[in-house]
């Protein structure tokens, strides 16, 4: 990979990194927010005809965070390949796998 594109890449991965952290960081602020507010609320939220549970709102939220985190734990493994080798798609255990190492 030319050097003007392997720079691009790593500007893509950091801009990528940077949206990710970004959005864990809001999700933590809603998740904290959802815990926050179910502490000083009642705590029979499940027969509210108004909205969906706290609990429910939660696990929702706690799911995007997950999700957040894997992806950035996937950026951070795609800017390792990167500075290993750069065309490479898979990592070094992926690749053993597979040529049956």
């Amino acid at each position: 990979m030319p050097q003007a594109g392997r720079a691009a890449a790593r500007s893509a991965l950091a801009a990528e990194r940077e949206r990710t952290e970004a959005r864990i960081a809001a999700l933590q602020r809603d998740f904290d927010a959802i815990v926050s507010a179910s502490a000083s609320a009642s705590a029979d939220d499940e027969h509210d005809p108004e909205g969906t549970s706290t609990a429910f709102d939660r696990q929702h939220v706690a799911a995007l965070l997950g999700q957040a985190r894997d992806q950035l734990a996937a950026i951070a493994r795609a800017a390792d390949r990167l500075a290993a080798r750069p065309a490479a798609t898979t990592c070094v255990r992926c690749a053993a796998r597979r040529a049956g190492r």
